[in-house]
Formats: C-alpha cells, sequence, structure tokens
C-alpha cells in the first residue's frame, strides 16, 4: 500500500498556500472577507504543521496509527477547502458591482471546478471583464467542450502498433467508457493510474472500458509507461505532446484529466480522479 500522503496531502498543500496569497492579493478596496480567509488559513496551516511533524517521524507512513492521522488530516484539509470555495462563491454573490472577487477567483479558479466556475464567471457582474480572469474564462471554456450531457466528439490516431484507429471504435457502442487523457511524463498521471487500473479490473467484465489518450510525443516512453503502469485497454495517440488534438476537441489545459462516456455516447462526467471513479462506477454498477 503506497503513503496516504502522497499526491492527495500535497494538493490540499499547494490549494491552501494558493487561497492564502489570494487573500493578500485582493483587491485594494475594504476587504471584509480577508479574516475569515486568514481564519481558514491559519487552521488549514496548523493542520499542515502537523502532518509534517508526523511525517518526519515516520517518512515513509509505514505504521497503521501514521496512515490513519494522514487520512484523518487529509479530511479536514478537504473541509477547510470546501470552506474556503464556499467562501468564494459567498463573494463573488454578493460583491457583483465591484472588482473584489476577481482576485479570489482567479487564484482558486481550479478549486472551483466547472459548477463553480459557472456560478462566480457571471458576464453581468462588474468583474467580468477583469484582465485578472483571462485564464479563468479560457479553464471554462475547456470544461464546456467536455462538460457533462455533450456528445463525444471523434478523434482519430494512431495505437501502438502505428495502425490508425478512431475512439468510436470503443466510445458509443454500448458501454461505458472512461477517455483517459494522460501521458508517460506526467507525474500526477502515473500517481493516477493505479485508481484506474483497479476500477477497470473490478468492473470490465460488467461491461466498463478504457480509451488512453496520450499526449506524448515519444513513442517508446508512451509504450512502455503503457506496460510499466499495467494499462490493459486501447491506447491511442498523435505523438504531439501538447499540441495533441485532444486538447482543442476536449478543452485539456492539464493532464490528467478524464471523460466518463454512456453507451450512447454521452459524456456524463469529467474528471473524475482520486475515489471519483470508483465512487461513479459504484453508482453504475451498483457494486
Amino acid at each position: 500500500m503506497r503513503p496516504l500522503k502522497d499526491k492527495n496531502m500535497m494538493k490540499k498543500i499547494l490549494t491552501l498556500a494558493l487561497l492564502a496569497v489570494t487573500s493578500l492579493a485582493a483587491s485594494a478596496q475594504e476587504d471584509k472577507y480577508k479574516a475569515e480567509m486568514d481564519m481558514l488559513d491559519a487552521q488549514g496551516e496548523a493542520i499542515i504543521k502537523q502532518y509534517k511533524e508526523l511525517t518526519a517521524k515516520d517518512p515513509k507512513s509505514e505504521q497503521p496509527a501514521t496512515r490513519a492521522k494522514i487520512m484523518a488530516y487529509s479530511q479536514m484539509l478537504d473541509s477547510i477547502s470546501n470552506l474556503q470555495v464556499q467562501l468564494i462563491r459567498r463573494i463573488a454573490r454578493e460583491n457583483k458591482q465591484n472588482q473584489l472577487p476577481a482576485s479570489y477567483i482567479a487564484e482558486a479558479m481550479y478549486e472551483l471546478g466547472y459548477e463553480g466556475l459557472k456560478e462566480v464567471l457571471d458576464p453581468q457582474a462588474a468583474y467580468y471583464s477583469n484582465p485578472a480572469l483571462e485564464r479563468a474564462k479560457k479553464l471554462l471554456a475547456g470544461y464546456e467542450k467536455r462538460a457533462p450531457g455533450n456528445t463525444f466528439k471523434e478523434l482519430t490516431m494512431k495505437d501502438m502498433d502505428d495502425r490508425d484507429v478512431t475512439l468510436s471504435q470503443w466510445v458509443g457502442r454500448g458501454q461505458y467508457v472512461l477517455v483517459d487523457f494522460w501521458a508517460s511524463w506526467c507525474g500526477p498521471c502515473r500517481k493516477e493510474m493505479p485508481n484506474v487500473v483497479a476500477c477497470y479490473e473490478k468492473y470490465h467484465a460488467k461491461g466498463f472500458n478504457v480509451v488512453g489518450v496520450s499526449f506524448d510525443q515519444k513513442k517508446e516512453a508512451w509504450v512502455a509507461a503503457v506496460q510499466q503502469l499495467g494499462m490493459r485497454w486501447p491506447q491511442m495517440s498523435d505523438l504531439k505532446g501538447w499540441k495533441c488534438a485532444a486538447a482543442e476537441v476536449y478543452g485539456i489545459s492539464s493532464i490528467p484529466s478524464n471523460v466518463l462516456v454512456d453507451p450512447q455516447g454521452k459524456i456524463i462526467a469529467m474528471d473524475l480522479r482520486d475515489t471519483k471513479l470508483a465512487q461513479k462506477l459504484k453508482e453504475i454498477y451498483g457494486e
């Protein structure tokens, strides 16, 4: 069992750091929300301090007690992160006539996710035209291309044997399919892959499939990673790195990313990572 600390805890530490910067970077106008955000930041920093002290004593998280505490810290940080996101959404709702929300949104755009960004990026709000929100708008536009409700879009690439393949060979043919955007050089992708492998192994016999769409440039590295990570599902790539056709077609600006497509070819979920993919598949297959 790999240490629970790796990606989940590091992501939460980064989130808290970004949101701490937000309160410092907020508009020069009076910010009545700063004290509330600072309080949440302080709570998060206290948990992070305890986490660092714990892992300094047990770096590999080998002790069951250490793993249990790390899980508890992770859940507490999740709760704080959720409260911070809720606060930013409230700031946006209560300040549509001024510029205050812009810096909060810009710093927390990835944590807000698709629904959150749709809510706070209100074209009628005074802050909507703030230059600080250009990246957030581009992120939302990318989400819109692969949002639930859309029909999947075709991709034509090569498989690992240099044969022409299309996404429609597997998608929209009566199975639930996860279209998984990844690359061999992407550390977070490699850390996420055991979750995808576990889901594939559990549900493939029930009709679940995965298609990997690689953002690699070097075929050797791509093929080696597929073998190393135990990815026993179809793969495709145009070996163009970030110029991969999928980047434009599906609005992919960061990986790992994915879309879950239903048997008729409609996207029903996106960016299912960590335990979210397993939870969604349990809903579908009932176990």
